[in-house]
């Protein structure tokens, strides 16, 4: 019994053994892994909205986070260029490259964190500003940055080595770290919120999240069947760098530029000078956060599984585990929506007791629910393409839509129904309409450039030459 629960927290070889079998071992996992990530986050919101605080606390916590997610972006997408670099090493079984990159990643996140620690309480202010933040929200929209910046070590080292673990197959240990130190970060709202306030649920969640990094750190020292980290590994190393950051940037590039559309929104949102629309806001994208996770899931499963297989010379698995993790996905995203909505109502009503918020809060909701079902293609083809080194083109498809698309249309049509007279709601329902055209134009154009196979020329077609002049041999 302890060996069998032993292995399911040992890294798994996704070249291995049945294609779907393996992508959901390590899917699922990463599924209740990330709702408990999300549980940080929406915790924070249940117990600051239903707090003595009130709804405008909420959107104080919801107008921090694009200027915390425009901060922290580019180290996440370092976090996801190490991931796909630790699972090309794993597959092809390269314990020293192993090393070299987990080393180079510890180092570089020390780096930045000391960075953000400096830079972020400084340039909160004005970007604080800069999204039209509501002189009711200020103060408190300051606070939770400054301290979760202060404390972001934490966030980093648990990302990135929550990265590492999953590029080496092992999905499960992160989520049992993650699960644990999320039941301690609602324990520490409750402790902290009624004299502290949204400063209190930033302080909670730094301190979880330096905890699950901990856990993270001893997990991998433990690996030393597959690696063993030496003093010198910690040290720079400019080629494994350059592919860190090769396949790092244009993931966190486009999740920065993602957040500076964001931002550009939320001063749209902030724009209404309504206090229960940004509140509305806030519970929207944190139900939307858990409609979407089984896609980013299996987004996240088919990069460590296109990764792998590429490692270990396996292409004829590619293509067999693409069209499974597609299917996978697209069943549990039919299943999923229907339930968020069935149960919205309960879920908005963890935030709140106001029902005209809630109402407002299901009416959004149902616009956006055809474009889980579309993500849940995208995501999937999107992780097969950057498992393979591509991680341009997914980058690319992500700032069209969103900046040439979603921003235009959010404005254009908030205008075009506010010339005509449309009340204030259907106004506002706009920016949601927006995002809904945005995902749908995502799947057309991610399925257009899957299917011309211009990812395969990364390391797919060289890997095809190098297979054919072996054989010849």
């Amino acid at each position: 019994m302890f060996a069998k629960l032993k292995e399911l927290f040992t890294p798994r070889d996704m070249s291995q053994g049945t294609p779907w079998k393996r992508i959901a071992e390590f899917a699922f996992p990463m599924l209740i892994g990330n709702f408990a990530q999300q549980l940080y986050n929406t915790v924070d919101a249940v117990v600051i909205g239903r707090s003595r605080w009130g709804y405008t606390a909420l959107g104080a916590v919801g107008n921090a986070m694009p200027v915390l997610n425009l901060l922290l972006a580019l180290f996440v997408g370092i976090a996801t260029g190490a991931g796909i670099l630790v699972a090309q090493y794993f597959g092809a079984r390269d314990a020293k490259g192993l090393s070299k990159t987990i080393g180079n990643c510890i180092t570089v996140t020390a780096i930045a964190s000391a960075i953000i620690m400096i830079v972020g309480p400084l340039i909160t202010g004005p970007l604080l500003k800069a999204v039209g933040t509501l002189d009711s929200m200020y103060d408190g929209c300051r606070d939770y940055l400054n301290i979760y910046f202060w404390g972001i070590a934490g966030f980093f080292y648990y990302n990135i080595l929550a990265g590492v673990l999953r590029g080496l197959g092992d999905s499960l240990s992160a989520l049992g770290f993650l699960l644990l130190t999320s039941a301690l970060n609602v324990v520490l709202d409750l402790a902290f919120v009624d004299k502290m306030g949204v400063a209190g649920v930033a302080l909670a969640t730094v301190l979880a999240q330096f905890v699950s990094a901990i856990l993270c750190f001893v997990k991998l020292l433990r690996l030393k069947k597959l690696f063993v980290l030496r003093r010198e590994d910690l040290k720079i190393d400019g080629h494994y760098l350059k592919w860190i950051v090769k396949l790092g940037v244009p993931s966190g590039l486009n999740q920065a530029l993602f957040s500076c559309a964001m931002m550009v929104v939320q001063r749209l949102i902030n724009g209404f000078g309504s206090d229960m629309f940004i509140a509305c806001n806030v519970m929207v994208m944190r139900v939307d956060g858990y409609a979407m996770l089984p896609n980013f899931s299996f987004g996240q499963a088919m990069s460590t599984y296109a990764g792998q297989n590429l490692g270990a010379r396996k292409l004829d698995r590619l293509g067999i585990g693409t069209r499974q993790g597609l299917i996978m996905s697209l069943v549990t995203a039919l299943v999923l929506t229907p339930l968020v909505l069935l149960f919205g109502p309960q879920l908005m009503g963890l935030f709140t007791s106001e029902p005209e918020l809630i109402d407002m809060s299901m009416g959004m909701m149902y616009i956006l629910a055809a474009g889980y079902v579309a993500m849940a293609v995208t995501q999937v083809l999107s992780g097969v393409m950057r498992g393979a080194g591509d991680t341009m083109t997914p980058m690319w498809i992500t700032l069209g839509t969103t900046i040439g698309m979603r921003l235009p249309l959010a404005y254009g049509l908030v205008a075009y129904t506010r010339s005509q007279g449309a009340p204030v709601l259907t106004q506002q329902r706009m920016v949601f309409v927006s995002l809904l055209i945005s995902w749908l134009m995502g799947l057309v154009i991610t399925t257009i450039l899957y299917k011309r196979g211009v990812w395969r020329k990364k390391q797919v077609e060289p890997i095809e030459r190098e297979m054919k002049a072996q054989n010849k041999q």
